[in-house]
């Protein structure tokens, strides 16, 4: 069950993200180069192909090692439940994506979120993460946003509305960016307490 599930992770987000990739050059308003540099400034994209590439590991794994000292589930699995949160409450109102669109958006930011977290739930490593470990785990996001800011201070685009400096102003999106790297730490401290708890 648990490699079957590792399987369905691999399939749907590696889909998702090919096809995503397949509708956004269909519909590009750039040049396909540009059009490619702005598809992999979504912070769900890349996370979503972290996700498909950490568990197409975990489908070739051998049995024994699958629950042994795996130090990454869990802050993969905290990186796509930000974006599946992120989606839900910040961004999901702002547009009404229909047909292959909308299958493809509910698999980046609601099916392959929750199964990450089943995931998790039922098959996380014996090796307790720590809190001293999030700050490690913080730099995904961290540099994710400093290379956001700096390529749409050059090239005018910005992936999400609430970093969008030219709309919001700079001071603006470092306070949303504080924001949301604080929900981040939060996250990140409630998956290390609930493993804790669940070991204890």
């Amino acid at each position: 069950m648990r490699r079957l599930l590792a399987l369905l992770l691999t399939l749907l987000g590696w889909a998702a993200v090919i096809v995503q990739f397949y509708l956004m050059m269909e519909n590009r308003v750039a040049s396909i180069p540009e059009t490619t540099i702005r598809f992999f400034s979504f912070f769900t994209i890349l996370t979503n192909i972290i996700v498909a590439s950490y568990f197409l590991t975990e489908v070739f794994k051998k049995p024994q090692s699958l629950t042994a000292n795996n130090k990454l589930l869990t802050p993969v699995t905290v990186y796509i439940t930000i974006v599946g949160l992120v989606y839900q409450i910040l961004l999901r109102h702002t547009w009404s994506p229909t047909g292959l669109q909308m299958v493809v958006d509910e698999l980046l930011h609601t099916i392959v979120p929750l199964l990450a977290i089943v995931y998790w739930f039922l098959y996380y490593p014996k090796t307790k993460p720590q809190y001293k470990q999030i700050a490690t785990w913080s730099l995904y996001p961290f540099i994710y946003v400093i290379y956001i800011l700096i390529r749409g201070n050059i090239s005018g685009f910005y992936p999400y509305p609430f970093i969008n400096v030219t709309n919001l102003g700079l001071s603006s999106v470092l306070i949303n960016a504080a924001f949301l790297m604080l929900v981040f730490i939060v996250i990140s401290a409630l998956f290390v307490r609930i493993k804790g708890n669940r070991n204890s």
